[in-house]
């Protein structure tokens, strides 16, 4: 029984081992099979990747191609819109050139104040001019005033290309030249109608009392003629321009001058003095390449230049002394003018090379020289940098009074004396130990000029050229009535000065075109809005409102270019334009002069067609980046239209959203332009001159366009809000 049971289960083995054999066989079928359909199904992935990455890769170079014939036709576009930019400086080019023709043909008489020949003969005639009447000499010095801001305005407004330096010295010595003939014509029609006071002899008092005044200067003449102690102090009418002298000068042959002219012919003097200095970092070398090269200059060019030097020596010795400190400063004037050419010629070449616009070369080269420039350290000294003075200078002298006419039956007897107006010493020099009782003058502020806060007293000091607050005490100012009183020492040049940037930093701005050649430039300041309209190559105040009230009526509603709107706000006491030293009295951040360029040029390119803001994040940004507001102003969607914020480092802008950057080149291919192109039309539609005149008014107002206070973080809104409120 036992072997047969052995047999049985031995077949059992050998039936499970091909059972085994198979299954593994199948087992490896299967396999092979699942890795030949997954070689398979990957090969086939792969091709369709493959394929679509072909497809993805042919769209996109589809897509880039279309973009850059997009991008090539908005280049395209952006070139010929800023030939505008070209185009303008070429009309403002020849409308100089055409402006000095008309002025050649008309043959009116009056001299071109560019001309050295004609200005010199103009001034010679004057000069030998034996009329020394007051009113003939008032209305000689209003065509002199014009003459001077012809030049003046010629230095502001003709860019560094088109003008050599030996030409801006000539223009700045006739300025001077001017200056000084006029001051001497008023003096010799002072010393004439005092030599006649009697004339004028009021019937209380018995002594002579006048005021003689026009548009651009106020005489208020007093002479001594009873010379009686109870006589010292005097009004004049309708100026509010008073005295009271001593007793000792009551007693005594003086009159008392206070001359008012409405501009400022005395500061000029103190920014010439603080540039002479400079000239003494040259090497000496430079030197004396400079005066060799000048030793084969041509005998006519060397007469030419040293023509305008003649002066008569009366001159030199009329009143006040201030004006012949300025005769011995312009005598240095042309020792420096070919050294500054030099110096112009190596920043040409420089500006060449790196193409910078030749207005950023100047405000890098200030930036540098002001870092050079010493903080004034005496407290009495008053910093120019700093204040201005405004409303005009007024001229308080003392005079000798000459000999008057004596009537001696049918004869008028007067002793002639050829002395010129003599100045009355006060104090007496002989008694320097003894104290003298001070002068009480009381002055009367122009209605035309606006004070924001209570101005510096300052008196001219001729021997260091600069204003000063001492040896004026008891100042009293009367808001009211518009007076100021106060006591002097002596008899000086006086002047109110305000401070140049209390309306600085600006708390905002905005620029929004009104129509296709039009704009209004709005800036809120801490005491003012104002409101400039823009037309064409000209703008004119539309509007200044000091607490809800308008003021500088006088100026509103007069187009003018500019250059001269500035000169007149600033001459009103409105001062909103930052100069080169602004960024040591007002808490900014300087940004770099080309990102600032760059910017103003772009900004003003589509000024027709776009609104500009201020922007917050522009204190926080970096100094190479500029940051304001933008949107887009359609005509039936006034107050309707959105606002983007654009990003501008260097010549790259980029828009900025939360948190997307997209960087393009100017803001003309920003990701509105669908909407500039848009507008395109309205763009290419604008005068060439409005885009010159909005670069003109950005320049001038920002120094930088982080000029204005930082706000609350939680602010946004419209730029277009005319009330500025945020």
């Amino acid at each position: 029984m036992g072997p047969k049971k052995q047999k049985k289960s031995s077949g059992k083995n050998k039936v499970g081992k091909a059972e085994k054999l198979r299954l593994q066989k199948e087992e490896e079928e299967r396999r092979l099979k699942e890795e030949e359909e997954a070689r398979l199904q990957a090969e086939q992935e792969e091709a369709a990747r493959l394929e679509k990455e072909r497809i993805e890769r042919a769209r996109m170079e589809k897509l880039e191609a279309k973009d850059q014939e997009r991008r090539e036709v908005e280049l395209a576009e952006l070139n010929s819109l800023e030939e505008k930019f070209v185009c303008a400086q070429r009309w403002k080019t020849e409308f100089r050139a055409y402006t000095k023709w008309e002025h050649y043909i008309a043959c009116d008489g009056n001299p071109d104040p560019t001309v050295l020949q004609e200005i010199n003969t103009f001034m010679n005639l004057w000069r030998e001019d034996q009329n020394k009447d007051i009113q003939s000499v008032m209305e000689k010095g209003e065509q002199v005033l014009n003459l001077i801001e012809k030049l003046q305005f010629l230095l502001l407004d003709t860019p560094p290309s088109e003008i050599t330096e030996k030409e801006t010295a000539q223009y700045q010595e006739t300025i001077l030249e001017l200056e000084d003939l006029l001051h001497q014509k008023y003096n010799e029609a002072t010393e004439q109608l005092l030599k006649s006071a009697i004339m004028y002899e009021d019937s209380d008092t018995g002594n002579m009392q006048t005021v003689i005044k026009d548009k651009n200067v106020t005489f208020c003449i007093w002479a001594n003629l009873k010379k009686k102690a109870r006589f010292k102090n005097h009004v004049f009418c309708d100026t509010h321009h008073g005295f009271d002298l001593p007793k000792s000068l009551a007693v005594s042959s003086i009159a008392v001058r206070i001359l008012h002219t409405h501009y400022d012919h005395i500061s000029p003097l103190w920014l010439q003095c603080q540039r002479v200095p400079r000239l003494e970092v040259l090497d000496s070398e430079e030197l004396t390449q400079h005066s060799q090269d000048n030793a084969g200059e041509p005998e006519e060019e060397k007469e030419a230049r040293e023509e305008p030097k003649v002066q008569s020596t009366t001159e030199e010795e009329m009143l006040p002394v201030e004006r012949n400190s300025a005769i011995s400063l312009r005598r240095n004037t042309n020792s420096i003018t070919d050294i500054n050419k030099v110096i112009e010629e190596e920043t040409e070449k420089k500006s060449e090379c790196f193409d910078i616009p030749p207005e950023v070369q100047i405000l890098q080269m200030q930036e540098k020289t002001s870092e050079e420039e010493e903080m004034i350290t005496d407290e009495n000294t008053v910093d120019l940098q700093q204040f201005v003075p405004v409303g005009g200078v007024y001229h308080i002298d003392g005079l000798q009074l000459p000999p008057q006419v004596q009537q001696i039956n049918s004869w008028s007897v007067v002793e002639l004396i050829d002395s010129g107006l003599e100045a009355y010493p006060y104090p007496p020099e002989k008694s320097e130990d003894t104290t003298h009782p001070p002068i009480q003058i009381t002055l009367g502020l122009p209605d035309s000029v606006i004070y924001w806060k209570e101005p510096v007293v300052g008196r001219w000091d001729p021997a260091g050229q600069q204003w000063r607050t001492d040896g004026i005490n008891n100042i009293t100012y009367e808001i009211q009535e518009e007076i100021i009183t106060f006591e002097i020492d002596a008899f000086y040049t006086i002047a109110f000065l305000q401070d140049i940037h209390l309306n600085m930093p600006y708390q905002a701005w905005e620029l929004r075109p009104t129509s296709t050649d039009e704009a209004v430039f709005v800036i809120t300041t801490v005491f003012a809005e104002v409101q400039m309209q823009i037309k064409g190559n000209q703008c004119m105040l539309a509007a200044v409102v000091v607490e809800e009230k308008n003021v500088l009526s006088h100026l509103i509603g007069q187009w003018m270019c500019p250059v001269t709107l500035r000169r007149a706000l600033k001459k009103s006491g409105l001062n909103i334009f930052p100069e080169e030293y602004s960024y040591k009295y007002v808490c900014l951040k300087k940004k770099a002069p080309l990102t600032e360029f760059r910017a103003y040029q772009q900004m003003a390119l589509v000024a027709s067609a776009f609104a500009f803001g201020w922007s917050k994040w522009n204190l926080k940004s970096g100094q190479d980046q500029v940051v304001f507001k933008v949107c887009s102003i359609r005509p039936s969607f006034q107050g309707q239209t959105s606002i983007e914020t654009y990003h501008t480092k260097a010549q790259m802008m980029e828009v900025v959203s939360v948190s997307v950057f997209k960087p393009c080149p100017d803001l003309y291919t920003q990701d509105i332009s669908s909407k500039i192109s848009g507008w395109l039309f309205k763009v290419k539609k604008t005068n060439k001159q409005e885009h010159i005149c909005v670069l003109q008014n950005f320049k001038a107002c920002f120094t930088t366009p982080a000029f204005v206070r930082n706000k609350p973080e939680s602010c946004n809104g419209s730029i277009l809000n005319n009330k500025g409120t945020y």
